[in-house]
């Protein structure tokens, strides 16, 4: 049978960073050449990086992009990678408007192309609100196999371009992604690559795209099945890989052309004749998807530490409190970006207890930060007294006192504040705005707060196994989380059970579940009118916070979409 070495590059590119983007595919096409490729394929729009939402809508960023894209296909040849055809997503502008694309470069040209034909609209996606799709397929025939491609979302939606594929005829498919992680996405992607070869009648390597854009994160997980959808190789996640395989493909498919439902398939040939006989690599072992905190972790940690680099930032600081959330932030900034760029500043008021100062100190020992502790009490005195304020005004100005100093740092040294706090304290505004809230990103905002603590426990666990010491003190997971800004205070004073709390909240924020299927799913009534009404008052609040890591079905942001202004209330 007629055989094919392909290189699914697994790589983390950065958004409008073309020249970069290019160095990295040309990078990395090298390595597959040494590695005998005969196919590399880059994940979706890698030469642009991705998504680059308004900057599809510049004409001089696609016109660059495709200039780059020329570039490129020489680059290759140059850098003696030009028998290795490379899949290639770039941003391509034609009379139609902007399009989603990906090339095929070969022997210092680009000789195939094709357009996103499905263009998602849901959840974090916009792409028709800036691209047109395609119905044309360019099928290349590399050393006598018939080779189509799809791009991302045409594999997850049933027919389109896969089932054209299928009725035309190939011997491969090969699908460049950039599939954001969410929790157990894992889980799906394998039968779908699997339904998709089958119905494509052909193996599909599915290559993911790995790395942080802003809230976004992607964790790789590359793919490559049979036929019959039997999984071959898979890739780690969060890692840049080059996976290479070797393949027995039939070599039957037909060269006909034409019209196969709404697609017009076209034939490109590079390369008609067999490849010599060769012997087969073995096959690279299939990489495990990593346990469920496993993943949280270092998918957090990845959208942390590509943050901060890519935007320019070496080091980070923000409020080491001694509590559960700013531990595990101080944890994941020094896995991150190592324990000496994390600077933690204890801002003690009259109600911080001892043992929360004790264990912010003991924390920064754990990890090697550096720590400074700055009292904010003559700070509060002063807008206390001249303001007159009480209860929560006052409770309000120590969080506000602790931002200002945080972000005077900020301004002095050019660290990068991080905001710590999570998502269930996010959807019922639980957080001072201009206080606690304050900051350039905020890593665990898409993190509910009991799995805030199962993190933690996650991380010491795994400190433990390699002999290290934990990262987070015990005390800041067991003893009873507190905001401190009153005597004695709980948050338990001003929330429910947070076990309780964040099962309410999965079904209200992230399953749009009403008031009448939460009382019907036992939630007691009381508290569902509680939360319901904290989490609609908190909507502004959300609105202003720092952008942070998505790992849930439904982050705040841009997944879920309320009016601030909104007199619509459940119940």
């Amino acid at each position: 049978m007629p055989q094919l070495r392909i290189a699914a590059a697994q790589v983390n590119a950065r958004v409008g960073d073309l020249a970069g983007n290019a160095d990295l595919i040309v990078e990395w096409s090298r390595k597959a050449a040494e590695a005998g490729a005969h196919v590399v394929v880059f994940p979706e729009m890698c030469l642009t990086g991705y998504p680059v939402e308004d900057l599809a809508l510049r004409e001089s960023f696609a016109h660059a992009s495709r200039r780059t894209l020329d570039e490129l296909a020489v680059r290759l040849a140059d850098a003696g990678c030009g028998d290795v055809a490379a899949f290639v997503g770039y941003l391509d502008l034609d009379e139609v408007g902007p399009r989603n694309a990906a090339a095929v470069l070969y022997q210092g040209k680009v000789v195939a192309k094709q357009f996103k034909h499905h263009l998602p609209n849901y959840g974090v996606f916009d792409e028709r609100r800036y691209y047109q799709p395609g119905t044309e397929l360019d099928v290349v025939r590399l050393h006598g196999l018939e080779i189509g491609m799809v791009i991302c979302e045409d594999i997850w939606q049933d027919g389109g371009p896969i089932a054209a594929l299928g009725q035309a005829g190939v011997d491969l498919v090969v699908s460049p992604n950039a599939s954001p992680y969410e929790r157990n996405k894992d889980d799906q992607r394998l039968p779908l690559v699997a339904r998709r070869a089958a119905e494509a009648g052909a193996p599909l390597a599915y290559v993911n795209l790995i790395g942080g854009q802003d809230e976004l994160v992607f964790d790789g997980d590359s793919i490559v099945v049979t036929q019959e959808g039997r999984l071959l190789t898979r890739a780690p996640q969060f890692v840049e890989h080059l996976m290479v395989v070797d393949l027995d493909l039939p070599g039957t498919a037909p060269r006909t052309e034409g019209r196969f439902g709404e697609f017009d398939v076209r034939r490109v040939l590079l390369a008609d004749d067999p490849l010599p006989a060769y012997p087969p690599q073995p096959a690279p072992p299939i990489a495990e998807p990593l346990p469920e905190e496993a993943e949280v972790w270092f998918a957090l940690v990845t959208g942390l530490r590509d943050y901060a680099q890519k935007n320019g930032f070496r080091s980070v600081t923000f409020g080491m409190s001694g509590g559960i959330d700013s531990a595990v932030v101080a944890a994941l900034a020094a896995d991150a970006l190592g324990g000496g760029a994390v600077h933690g500043v204890s801002l003690p008021s009259q109600y911080s207890s001892d043992h929360s100062k004790d264990d912010a100190a003991d924390l920064a020992r754990r990890i090697g930060a550096h720590y400074q502790v700055q009292p904010i009490g003559d700070m509060v005195e002063v807008f206390v007294g001249q303001l007159g304020l009480t209860g929560l005004a006052e409770e309000n100005v120590q969080a506000r006192c602790r931002g200002v100093t945080l972000m005077g740092l900020s301004n002095q040294h050019g660290h990068l504040v991080l905001a710590t706090g999570n998502k269930t304290e996010l959807a019922v505004g639980y957080s001072t705005i201009y206080g606690d809230a304050v900051g350039g990103f905020a890593p665990i905002k898409d993190v509910p707060k009991t799995l805030v603590w199962a993190l933690a426990r996650w991380r010491n666990a795994e400190a433990e196994k390699r002999g290290e010491i934990p990262p987070i003190p015990e005390n800041s997971i067991t003893k009873p989380p507190s905001a401190e800004l009153r005597p004695g205070q709980l948050d338990t004073d001003s929330l429910p059970p947070y076990e309780l709390l964040d099962d309410i909240l999965d079904d209200y924020v992230e399953g749009d579940r009403g008031y009448d299927d939460l009382v019907a799913q036992g939630f007691p009534a009381e508290v569902i009118d509680r939360v319901l009404r904290m989490v609609d008052a908190a909507e502004y609040k959300r609105r202003q916070y720092p952008p942070g890591t998505k790992i849930t079905l439904k982050a705040f942001g841009r997944d879920r979409r309320l009016p601030i202004t909104n007199a619509w209330r459940e119940g």
